[in-house]
């Protein structure tokens, strides 16, 4: 087994942040004559690049990446400062520092957005990788951000493990060819396993981590 390395998703993985993608959603597309709820945004919009959604319930908007900055700026407007990381988070992270764990961000999030969460949550220090979706040739759900951290951090596959809470990001982690733990954030158990998750924990105090971390380890979490 080679080093370990542990590749988190941001955006309803590593803190709670739908409920303000949500309500930035709602508002700016129902000055389009778009109606977005909760529902829709799950089914159409969770763990998508902006610019595809965009793309196919928008397709007479003339700047597809200008509605996405606009909408990301305001996502970063109504970001509370500090705000909370997922439960048991700050933990796994100190433990994968101890163990001399690689560690990356991979998300669909842009690069701004991507800082600012980090920031608000206090673990920005933790992660020398960050791979941004929109910066990479294909996002999520395609492999290639994975890929990508997994050739930045020098790992091979099999010695990782991805923590996704989208559809898009679990088949994106699964196709990467890494052991997948679905966060049980917005769907349950049976969505994030028909997705490609192995398993799935509520948060990272959820008991089963541990028995993750060492199966998948080799070593005592």
């Amino acid at each position: 087994m080679g080093q370990t390395a542990l590749l988190f998703d941001l955006d309803g993985t590593m803190l709670h942040s739908d409920p303000i993608h949500v309500q930035v959603f709602v508002d700016m597309m129902a000055e389009r004559g778009l109606h977005v709820d909760e529902a829709f945004y799950m089914a159409h919009i969770h763990g998508r690049l902006n610019v595809d959604f965009f793309a196919e319930f928008l397709p007479d908007e003339p700047d597809l990446q200008g509605l996405s900055d606009a909408k990301e700026a305001e996502f970063r407007n109504r970001l509370p400062r500090p705000y909370p990381a997922m439960p048991g988070l700050a933990d796994v992270l100190q433990l994968a520092r101890a163990k001399g764990w690689k560690l990356a961000v991979v998300t669909n999030a842009m690069r701004p957005n991507a800082e600012a969460m980090l920031t608000a949550i206090g673990l920005r220090d933790y992660f020398q990788v960050l791979v941004i979706g929109e910066e990479c040739a294909r996002g999520k759900p395609d492999p290639m951000p994975y890929q990508t951290a997994m050739e930045q951090l020098g790992v091979a596959p099999s010695d990782c493990i991805v923590f996704e809470d989208s559809p898009s990001g679990l088949r994106a982690g699964r196709d990467a060819g890494a052991f997948v733990v679905g966060i049980r954030s917005s769907l349950d158990d049976a969505t994030l396993r028909a997705n490609g998750a192995q398993i799935t924990i509520q948060d990272f105090t959820d008991p089963a981590l541990s028995l993750v971390l060492a199966q998948t380890t080799g070593t005592a979490a």
